[in-house]
């Protein structure tokens, strides 16, 4: 006997497994942000150290995979509401129909073996990494549509980058690191935030509808200043040698809200810094220079 279909139950065809979708749901391109773990590195003035270099670039792949683990979780939650987003439909592979649930599960517990495995050897940085997991998940399912309060999750999670940085290569945060790390932070959230707003609508997140533009512009520009100032103060008072950064400090948030403002750029920080060349080379340069100063030590 012929089963019978109904016209108001479709059912969706289980894709065939893709590598490229597999790779998508990773979002390989947003493990830019775990650069930030590298901080210490350069600022301890241990970036010519082997060892040293190692471990933070193990924290830095560490970030990587357990960012991708809370990606996964947040695909399959967030499916329905991005099939019906004009663009994450298209670039989201669960919402596009390229991965299905079961197969991200998959992939899901695969690096989780690997984030595992990676604690076990660095058991040190098993806290951090625990602690941004658990933050991240508790983002995806409730504190993503707190007002105020998201804005800070994401920040911290920038501060628990650093912080494992640190961790690695057993040297302290200083207080300005993680005053400074936090208002940048909160200045590309803030800016992810206004984008939004201005490019999508109120109705393309729940928390939005708490916000508006105007909101949004004055939290990142407190917090753009409050970079600045908390960034400068660290070299006047801490790393005087450093004070040939600021102008490279200076010119990237100026880009930054060029970008934002002009170009249209800014709900995706990483998309922001890798489609401009001028913030990427003024991102090498703060560096180049940071490094180079350290190497040289104090003015005499």
């Amino acid at each position: 006997m012929a089963r019978s279909s109904s016209p108001h139950h479709k059912t969706l065809p289980v894709p065939r497994l893709s590598l490229a979708g597999l790779v998508q749901l990773l979002r390989p391109r947003q493990w830019v942000k775990n650069v930030f773990a590298l901080a210490p590195l350069v600022f301890a003035g241990k970036f010519l150290d082997p060892s040293s270099v190692a471990l933070a670039l193990a924290a830095c792949a560490l970030f990587s995979l357990t960012a991708s683990l809370v990606y996964i979780v947040n695909d399959i939650h967030d499916r329905e509401h991005d099939r019906r987003h004009p663009v994450k439909s298209k670039k989201r592979p669960i919402a596009a129909g390229r991965v299905s649930v079961q197969q991200a599960m998959g992939l899901w517990l695969v690096v989780a073996v690997a984030v595992a495995v990676g604690l076990y050897e660095l058991p040190r940085l098993a806290p951090v990494i625990l602690g941004y997991l658990a933050l991240n998940l508790a983002y995806t399912f409730v504190l993503k549509h707190q007002p105020v309060i998201d804005i800070f999750t994401i920040a911290l999670g920038f501060v628990l980058r650093v912080y494992a940085g640190a961790v690695a290569i057993a040297v302290p945060v200083s207080s300005w690191m993680f005053v400074t790390t936090l208002c940048l932070a909160l200045y590309l959230a803030a800016v992810k935030r206004r984008q939004e707003l201005m490019q999508s609508g109120k109705e393309a997140r729940k928390v939005l509808k708490s916000y508006s533009v105007s909101l949004a512009d004055r939290y990142a520009e407190m917090s753009a200043t409050g970079a600045l100032v908390f960034y400068s103060l660290f070299v006047v008072t801490t790393r005087p040698e450093l004070v040939w950064s600021i102008p490279f400090v200076l010119y990237g948030l100026f880009r930054y809200w060029y970008v934002v403002e002009i170009m249209e750029g800014g709900e995706s920080p990483t998309d922001a810094l890798l489609k401009d060349w001028q913030l990427m080379v003024v991102v090498v340069l703060w560096g180049a220079v940071s490094a180079w100063s350290i190497m040289r030590g104090p003015h005499s």
